[in-house]
């Protein structure tokens, strides 16, 4: 459980005159920051307002009281404004919420939400407050699945104050949901350690005999290789600028430190046959990952971060290709990704060519090879040296990118595009080929090992039998040529 939070005081200072100069009675949005399970402590980097829906009305606005209130009979003007509540669009939230969370590294996480409105309004609307926090907790689920809370800010303006509350995130909400909790500004993004890795990865996994147990698309399976491999990575030892990392080592050090990953063997590994398997999928390429964590948390929290923010790029790639390729119909495009055969013949996408997306696609059926190019990481600085992240399409441009930042994080676009990073040279790219593919050339080049090894072997013993011939041969000769001169010889000695 959080015991305080700690709001970062420049950027909370700068939102709150944003807020007085709009003059909006409401308005709801995210908070980016984090929690500290080592230090039992939150930590509020920013606050982003959630844009306007696709209509254009924005996602809080304050309710009045109906008309068969005011029937009743006048009331003062005070007790009039009292009885106002807020009313949120839920869902949009939600959806902003997810949207945002894809754009943010490691260490960094959309922890809560906060609300700007009167005291009253707050009152009157704690259920619907607690399950927008709710819906937001399950759009962006944190690492930790231990994490049963989030955080509500409520910014007042009459009177002017903020205070936070955690929110318990359970299926019953009841007045207790909400729990008072200590909150300051401060100091904390200046503080932050930085971390960088790059990992390299080459996953693959059997597509087995079509059952019904086993029915897989290309989507489904490649979901399922990303949930194994993070199992293996959770595994992984660490190493940061050449130093085995320890559960308790602290970073005393600033600058940026390189973190190196270190897989274990796969001993639960277990070799198919052609009897099992139709086909392998395999997903390779390199991550870029970057963690942000406060001095006094330990180096193997940058470690955690590191790695669930490696599973949470490659899923989120998946989603991005996954949600583009909703309502596409293109034989062999979805989002700008292609599926290819090696032979290129127009058969080899008979699978897809009805139009169904290729992420749809049950891999049993789909004996050629389709290979899918995801979408590229790259990298935008945010504040106070830290960095945000959005994922391109090979069509996209960085102006993409700089709409993606402002609408979804209320951020100044990068005027300079040599800021943008983009350390991910080659994207990460998923290909899905026939067991035959695999195992068939190396079948064959281990027969023709075998016959060039079979042929030397007949080489050999060839030779061998020549030489044994020969040999023979000049045996008999010498044992001739001892015959005729032992008989010369015992005649001259008969004679004399």
């Amino acid at each position: 459980m959080v015991k305080a939070v700690v709001g970062e005081e420049t950027q909370l200072k700068l939102a709150e005159d944003r807020l007085e100069k709009s003059s909006t009675p409401a308005q709801v949005g995210l908070l980016i920051g984090k929690l500290s399970s080592s230090l039992d402590r939150g930590f509020v980097f920013d606050i982003v307002p959630t844009p306007p829906n696709d209509a254009g009305a924005p996602a809080c606005s304050l309710v009045e009281p109906t008309k068969d209130d005011k029937r009743k009979g006048p009331k003062p003007k005070s007790q009039s404004s009292d009885s106002s509540s807020l009313s949120i669009d839920k869902d949009w939230v939600a959806e902003h919420a997810r949207q945002v969370s894809r754009m943010l590294v490691g260490g960094m996480k959309v922890v809560g939400i906060y609300i700007w409105a009167s005291e009253s309004a707050f009152k009157n609307s704690n259920i619907t407050l607690c399950q927008t926090v709710m819906g937001v907790a399950e759009a962006a689920p944190l690492s930790e699945s231990d994490w049963d809370e989030r955080l509500l800010i409520h910014i007042c303006y009459s009177p002017r104050r903020w205070t936070c509350r955690n929110c318990a995130v359970a299926s019953n909400i009841t007045s207790s949901s909400l729990r008072p909790c200590d909150f300051k500004m401060g100091r904390v993004l200046n503080s932050l350690q930085r971390f960088r890795c790059m990992y390299n990865f080459d996953i693959r996994l059997p597509i087995f005999h079509k059952n019904l147990s086993n029915v897989q698309t290309f989507s489904e399976a490649l979901r399922q290789g990303i949930s194994v491999h993070a199992k293996d990575l959770k595994s992984a030892k660490a190493m940061y600028d050449g130093n085995l990392v320890f559960n308790n080592d602290l970073c005393t050090s600033d600058g940026l430190h390189e973190v190196e990953l270190l897989l274990p063997f796969m001993k639960d590994t277990e070799a198919c046959s052609q009897k099992e398997a139709v086909g392998v999928l395999a997903l390779s390429g390199s991550v870029c990952s970057f963690a942000f964590i406060n001095p006094k948390e330990p180096i193997s929290q940058a470690v955690a971060d590191i790695k669930d923010d490696i599973i949470m790029s490659l899923q989120s790639r998946l989603d991005i290709i996954c949600d583009e390729a909703d309502g596409e119909t293109g034989p062999t495009e979805t989002g700008g990704q292609q599926a290819r055969d090696d032979t290129g013949s127009q058969e080899a996408i008979d699978g897809i060519s009805s139009g169904t997306p290729v992420f749809q696609v049950v891999l049993q059926s789909f004996r050629e090879t389709c290979s899918l190019s995801l979408p590229r990481r790259v990298f935008v600085p945010w504040l106070a040296g830290t960095f945000v992240c959005d994922y391109l399409q090979p069509s996209e441009t960085f102006e993409v990118l700089k709409d993606r930042c402002v609408e979804l994080l209320s951020m100044e676009a990068p005027t300079d595009d040599s800021a943008i990073l983009e350390p991910e040279i080659e994207a990460p790219s998923t290909v899905a080929k026939s067991f035959w593919d695999v195992a068939v050339p190396f079948s064959s080049a281990s027969r023709s090992c075998l016959e060039k090894s079979g042929l030397d072997m007949l080489r050999g013993e060839s030779s061998r039998k020549s030489i044994q011939s020969n040999v023979n041969i000049m045996a008999a000769v010498i044992f001739l040529l001892l015959s005729i001169i032992v008989g010369y010889v015992l005649i001259f000695v008969m004679r004399s």
